[in-house]
């Protein structure tokens, strides 16, 4: 299993405003904190606080019980502020509803631009069949956190 590295992810790290990117981030030490609906629906309101300030339009997304895969579109925002404004909001709310202290997501994130080229809509829907490779659901429309624009 592949662990990311905050350090070496944000070494050489560049934010371009208009691109999209496919951004991943993994929960602290891996726990399993996104089993039930309400508690990752907390990190969803972040996502779609960050769009209504403007800052990316989400495309797609999927929050598996110990991770998060989105789709974004950066607007007023670079990488680092977007990802620090939406983990640190969260991880707040998590704490919160779970009636616990600390840190929620592991520091740093993976990000990879996407081509102009790249089928967009091909990749949210390999984003969005994580549940289902993962064996936690038999289709994907019974998995309740994700989704995406082209529905």
């Amino acid at each position: 299993m592949k662990h990311f590295r905050g350090r070496a992810l944000r070494h050489g790290r560049y934010s371009e405003t208009g691109r999209i990117y496919l951004l991943t981030t993994i929960t602290h030490q891996r726990r399993r904190l996104f089993g039930d609906v309400a508690g990752g629906r907390l990190v969803v309101e972040q996502l779609r606080a960050a769009q209504e300030a403007g800052l990316a339009r989400t495309l797609c997304w999927v929050l598996m019980p110990d991770h998060l895969h989105w789709i974004a579109h950066l607007q007023a925002s670079s990488l680092e502020q977007l990802m620090q404004r939406v983990k640190s909001r969260s991880a707040k709310s998590v704490n919160s509803y779970l009636g616990t202290t600390g840190q929620v997501w592991q520091k740093g994130y993976h990000d990879r631009a996407i081509r102009s080229d790249e089928d967009i809509q091909q990749l949210a829907r390999y984003v969005v069949a994580n549940p289902l490779r993962a064996g936690l659901v038999r289709r994907v429309g019974d998995y309740p956190l994700w989704d995406a624009i082209w529905l």
